[in-house]
């Protein structure tokens, strides 16, 4: 991709720059100095001791979940390996990784398991990483370009879809009791007639958006995201809950927007969908809280 600076009405080319980090200690500092920023995650811990090795950085993100970050300075395909040999680590340790983040965040913090996160970063990944990465349900890609002196790009190679479940049919002497499938219908269900029509509406805008992804399989609600999560919507039967990456918007001139920032959920605001909301007011709200992550 080509990057341009412009001046006044004149525009210069900015070169691509391979060795724009001097090291891959360089890349990791960068990241883990401006993780909120660059991935919409809470920085824990860089260089996290673990049984065989250190995390190079960990994390955690706006709906609680944890976050393990890779980085190889240049391409490696022991990247994706390592990546799940740390989130292995940590999923057998997780008082370990809830003990961090009371220390760090502090105790009103509770961390979600629903869907841990391995975040790995490279300035390319080989086809043999990109086709591997496909069978897993927890492993997100992303590329970086480094420009001309002072310019970082990131790209989105690849984030798990979203997980459809099926249950084989088996003859078993004893009932079982199915596993719980975290989809729209999941999510939707509960609703009044109402508040579905608004939330579906809603979605359809929503998708509609630029480079986002919608995140259902999470037993709490749906994400929508695009290099960071800019909303979530949280189910209850007359109402849904929406939250926003910033407590307050210019937008919000009927000042329908919570700031909940003492309740430490990674989302800094929150308004209420209900059966007689404008959706398109929302929209706007969410709309703006998207710009935010681009």
């Amino acid at each position: 991709m080509a990057i341009f600076k412009v001046h006044k009405s004149k525009v210069e080319q900015v070169g691509l720059n391979p060795d724009g980090f001097g090291s891959e200690f360089e890349l990791r500092d960068l990241f883990a100095e401006n993780l909120d920023e660059i991935l919409g995650v809470r920085f824990l811990a860089k260089e996290f001791s673990t049984t065989n090795g250190r995390i190079d950085t960990l994390g955690l993100d706006e709906n609680n979940s944890p976050v393990i970050i890779e980085y190889k300075w240049k391409e490696s395909e022991e990247i994706f390996a390592q990546g799940l040999f740390y989130l292995s680590w940590l999923l057998k340790n997780k008082k370990h990784f809830e003990f961090l983040v009371k220390d760090v965040l502090g105790k009103g913090v509770k961390v979600s398991w629903d869907k841990p996160r391995v975040i790995l970063v490279a300035q390319g990944f080989s086809v043999y990483v990109q086709a591997a990465v496909e069978t897993v349900k927890n492993v997100e890609l992303k590329s970086y370009s480094y420009y001309g002196k002072d310019t970082l790009q990131i790209d989105n190679v690849f984030t798990p879809k979203v997980l459809q479940r099926e249950t084989a049919k088996r003859e078993l002497k004893s009932a079982t009791v199915p596993a719980e499938a975290y989809d729209l219908e999941y999510h939707l269900e509960p609703l009044t007639v109402d508040v579905r029509k608004k939330v579906e509406q809603l979605r359809d805008m929503l998708l509609q958006l630029p480079d986002v992804e919608e995140v259902v399989e999470q037993k709490s609600g749906i994400t929508y995201k695009t290099t960071k999560s800019f909303t979530r919507l949280e189910f209850k039967k007359s109402w849904v809950q929406v939250l926003l990456r910033d407590p307050q918007y210019k937008v919000d001139k009927q000042h329908l927007v919570r700031d909940v920032t003492t309740y430490r959920w990674g989302f800094l605001g929150m308004v209420k969908l209900k059966s007689d909301s404008d959706i398109e007011y929302i929209y706007q709200l969410i709309k703006n809280s998207y710009e935010s992550t681009l």
